[in-house]
């Protein structure tokens, strides 16, 4: 099967296989190197030495466009270089997207197929996209776009008077890319570890399936939306006693968001309830209680040139002293009951705007940790293109989510040419 699959992405990556009125093809090869800029007992002392090359083809009809777009990679920090993951994204190739795009009727659109799907207002931060993210690639010095890790999923887009509807169904559950020990060590419950994380994922076609939806609509130039999610947790957030394995409980999420023009920026408030169905009451101390999360931010241009937004996120735990009397581990690595995190983008064009500066900053007061992405990037012709990029975590504990990555910071350089 995997090797069907991949002579399918090879023909038809080349444009071989179909033969339609418009074709497209286009992608880059991307070398990435990248260091820890610390020891780390766990792990290697090279985050990242790749060599990638993205290919994309596009090919439109006047009853379908069809895309296939994959990525052919050798990673020599990979523990494996010969098998095929498509799940996870491991091995020398990663498809992101194989889909069909048609419209059967004039107010709706149907996208069925490997796809990347994204809503929600937060830059970097995310409450109401549930969507799989692959957070080795984000924090590992990756190219941002890498943060999305693909789904398997139908998605129909309905077009009535009163709104717009989308409905994403995932027949199987996609969890995140998480930091599983690969090239992160991370909190174990007592220690950091770099032990490879045992899960157990809901597997099953039809039965362990996913349902998103969004409604909607523009109010006077603000953009309105509810949003509902019927699956998971996307990262193995629970325990089962008796295996030792992690598990990903059920949940559901109910929210909403609103984003328009402010004095003279872009503002964003976004609200989401996580419901999590399998430990209503708060009581059980292996399954994450239910959450309020909320995010708001602002964007403004500063200066010609000079881009700058902030944002404030919330985790706010239900049932908080149920969770303390609950907890298994030590004393004094229990999560607060509120979790605020701060953020701020700069972003600085030069030289025409061939150099790009930027910053995003994460800093969590309640955590007493952060998280630093500096980088740069150069062009130096409309296909080459110079870049480096950090990580650089730090904190006061351990088993905070940044202060566990400390020893992960990193540093790395790329070279792209697209085409």
């Amino acid at each position: 099967m995997r090797k069907l699959i991949l002579t399918a992405v090879l023909v038809s990556s080349f444009g071989l296989s179909i033969s339609s009125p418009a074709q497209e093809l286009h992608g880059f090869v991307d070398a990435r190197y990248g260091l820890r800029t610390q020891n780390d007992p766990n792990s290697d002392q090279e985050m990242l030495s790749e060599l990638r090359a993205q290919l994309k083809g596009t090919w439109s009809h006047n009853l379908f466009t069809a895309t296939v777009r994959s990525d052919f990679l050798y990673d020599s920090v990979a523990d494996r270089h010969d098998r095929i993951d498509l799940e996870t994204g491991k091995g020398p190739v990663d498809l992101r997207e194989l889909n069909v795009l048609f419209t059967p009727i004039d107010s709706m659109d149907v996208k069925v197929g490997r796809q990347i799907l994204t809503w929600g207002t937060g830059d970097l931060l995310f409450v109401n996209d549930l969507f799989p993210k692959d957070w080795q690639s984000f924090l590992s010095g990756r190219d941002p776009e890498y943060i999305k890790a693909p789904s398997d999923a139908l998605f129909i887009s309905l077009f009535p008077s009163f709104a717009n509807i989308d409905i994403a169904y995932t027949p199987r559950f996609d969890a995140d890319r998480f930091i599983n020990g690969e090239r992160f060590s991370y909190w174990g419950g007592t220690d950091l570890s770099g032990a490879d994380l045992q899960t157990d994922k809901p597997d099953e076609w039809l039965e362990d399936d996913e349902i998103a939806l969004r409604v909607s609509r523009n109010f006077q130039g603000w953009e309105s939306a509810l949003y509902g999610y019927h699956g998971s947790w996307k990262t193995p957030r629970g325990l089962d006693p008796v295996s030792g394995r992690n598990t990903f409980p059920k949940l559901s999420v109910y929210g909403a968001s609103l984003r328009g023009a402010l004095a003279g920026g872009i503002a964003n408030l976004e609200l989401g309830y996580y419901d999590s169905r399998e430990d209503r009451s708060g009581t059980d101390p292996f399954i994450p209680n239910s959450q309020v999360r909320l995010l708001a931010g602002y964007e403004h241009e500063i200066i010609t040139n000079l881009t700058g937004s902030v944002q404030y996120y919330l985790e706010h735990r239900l049932d908080h002293d149920k969770y303390r009397a609950a907890f298994p581990g030590a004393p004094g690595t229990e999560a607060d009951e509120n979790r605020h995190v701060l953020t701020l983008r700069l972003t600085q064009m030069l030289m025409n705007q061939n150099l790009t500066l930027g910053l995003f900053a994460y800093w969590s007061p309640s955590d007493h940790d952060g998280y630093l992405r500096p980088s740069a990037a150069y062009k130096l012709s409309d296909n080459w293109l110079l870049e480096a990029r950090g990580n650089l975590f730090f904190g006061s504990d351990n088993h905070t989510f940044f202060g566990q990555l400390e020893d992960n910071s990193n540093l790395a350089l790329a070279v792209r040419y697209s085409f």
